[in-house]
């Protein structure tokens, strides 16, 4: 005979024992680990550095935004785009090729010249930041969620968003170390974290499997334009005025552009960019409707309790970091204990006490803001933290479990890109609200020192544009009456600052009781590993019915 069938009982049957070809799983897992901690870490970190940045480049109060903003837009446009390539050229290799852009332009954003073109510099590089993240991100959760099965995969992806996630804590921290020396070294700390993630992938034997399938090039265009301006129009509301036709243009068209993109998908005649039929399963439309309204709040507050801190509490970078770590400490015990409660009773157990903690913790930190001091906020700080970490990886992970039509790539590009526009937004809704509100406040403030109502209003809006990029260090310049009257109400103007952030931490309070209230919408039904059914990255079912069982 020239061969034994496989399983027989010949002499030449493998021992018993793992697959030596089989990927190493904590390999993998430690790999896409390191790799998305990179970013997580600068969603935080340029936030504890802003006032230095924007010192030493002279950039505009909307310029800082911009460079924190534009990587969350570029995430949150190119997300899709990212899982879909992860499926077409394989999920170790566009992993790999979205880290070395990542990395690279982190090079070049800490090589910034000084001069009239570093804000446009800044914001470029920090932009293809975004699209290298929005390429390995998915890639690396999709790396994840294959080599894992059902069973392991709820511990496995608490890990990965518990360790990744709470890593963000080393960004405010590593941020005020380093900025000590150079705020340039901030980003160039990405460079050994991008050498371990690239190493440990390649040692892990991880399988690249491709898709001979056309790419949705107009879908991705439609996408990313639809929320490039929305996000465009809502943030500049705050300098072009919401009387502008500028900024309702943007807005308008950039919603248009999504309900095309909508239309165009429903009708693509091969496998389009976001499988728009996996939003019939009612978890998976709730999962992602939790993780919208959740990631409102989560990715902003970063920026915005960073400013508040060195603002209104007078901290300096290196306290404001410990001020965000007790965010965190919340935030990793919850993320594991989540990760169990999906594991044995489901994601609606987890992302109901998760928003529910979520938004009595905002609502709570939001009322005490102006007359607590920095060390009597913890308990509230604490208990936002939990909340989100509890509904995190529960409501990702049965995102992804649930979505059997469609690949593990399209999947997480999905889940991701409303985690991601859903923080762009945030970061540009909430920074409008916070400019008006501080605008408001200082023009009282000074009007009751004596100062015109016009003069009032004008200094007023000067200081709303200074205090986000310069962190409240810097008192006003010149010798004339304003710059006099804004010198003597400095400790006003932190009040009024604080109860400016009152508005935007009420506003995320507001946010995680919505999810709260989409979250009681949950079935309750739990995938299993036993039901999962066939390969998730292979069609199944024309009618999108096919896939696993769930159990209630």
């Amino acid at each position: 005979m020239s061969g034994i069938s496989p399983g027989g009982g010949g002499s030449s049957a493998r021992p018993p024992g793992p697959d030596p070809g089989a990927p190493n799983q904590t390999l993998a897992l430690a790999a896409m680990m390191f790799a998305v901690s990179m970013t997580f870490i600068d969603q935080t970190i340029v936030a504890i550095a802003a006032p230095e940045i924007t010192d030493e480049l002279g950039l505009s109060s909307s310029g800082i935004r911009w460079v924190v903003n534009a990587y969350l837009l570029a995430l949150a446009a190119f997300f899709a785009l990212g899982g879909r390539l992860a499926d077409l050229f394989g999920r170790r290799r566009t992993m790999l090729v979205g880290t070395l852009v990542f990395v690279v332009s982190s090079v070049l954003c800490g090589c910034v010249p000084t001069g009239g073109a570093a804000q446009t510099w800044m914001i470029v590089f920090r932009a293809t930041q975004g699209v290298g993240a929005a390429l390995m991100f998915p890639a690396a959760l999709a790396v994840v969620v294959a080599v894992f099965p059902v069973e392991r995969r709820g511990r496995a992806l608490a890990l990965f968003f518990g360790v990744a996630g709470g890593l963000t804590a080393l960004g405010p921290l590593l941020g005020g170390w380093l900025t000590a020396w150079t705020w340039r070294a901030i980003f160039w700390v990405n460079v050994p974290i991008a050498v371990i993630a690239i190493v440990l992938t390649l040692l892990a034997r991880i399988p690249d499997e491709v898709r001979r399938e056309r790419l949705d090039v107009p879908g991705a265009l439609l996408i990313a334009g639809g929320m490039g301006l929305s996000v465009l129009g809502l943030q500049q509301a705050a300098v072009w005025g919401w009387g502008s036709v500028a900024t309702w243009l943007c807005v308008a068209l950039g919603f248009a552009l999504l309900v095309v993109f909508g239309w165009y998908e429903l009708r693509f005649p091969e496998r389009p960019l976001i499988l728009l039929r996996v939003f019939r399963d009612r978890a998976f439309l709730v999962d992602n409707a939790v993780l919208f309204f959740a990631m409102l709040a989560f990715v902003p507050m970063f920026f915005f309790a960073s400013v508040y801190a060195q603002v209104s509490l007078g901290k300096s970078p290196n306290e404001a970091a410990l001020y965000l770590l007790y965010f965190f400490i919340g935030f990793v015990v919850a993320s594991q204990i989540g990760g169990r409660v999906l594991d044995t009773r489901g994601a609606r157990p987890a992302i109901l006490l998760g928003s529910a903690l979520g938004a009595a913790g905002f609502a709570l930190w939001a009322a005490r803001m102006p007359d607590l001091s920095f060390a009597e906020q913890w308990p509230y700080v604490v208990l936002s933290g939990a909340g989100i970490g509890f509904l995190l990886a529960p409501a990702s992970t049965d995102a992804v479990n649930r979505a059997i039509d469609a690949s593990y790539g399209e999947v997480t590009g999905i889940t991701q890109t409303v985690r991601n526009y859903a923080a762009a937004l945030g970061l540009a809704v909430f920074g409008t609200v916070l400019s008006h509100e501080t605008v408001s406040r200082v023009a009282e403030t000074l009007r009751s020192r004596g100062l015109p109502a016009d003069l009032a209003h004008d200094a007023a809006q000067r200081v709303a544009q200074s205090v986000a990029g310069q962190g409240g260090q810097h008192e006003p310049a010149g010798t004339g009456p304003v710059a006099k009257v804004l010198r003597e109400v400095q400790q006003a103007i932190r009040v009024d600052f604080a109860e400016a952030n009152q508005w935007v931490f009420a506003g995320m309070a507001l946010a995680l009781a919505v999810a709260f209230l989409c979250a009681l919408a949950h079935p309750g039904t739990r995938v299993t590993g036993a039901e999962r059914g066939p390969d998730p990255a292979k069609p199944v079912g024309g009618d999108g019915s096919s896939g696993p069982s769930v159990d209630g």
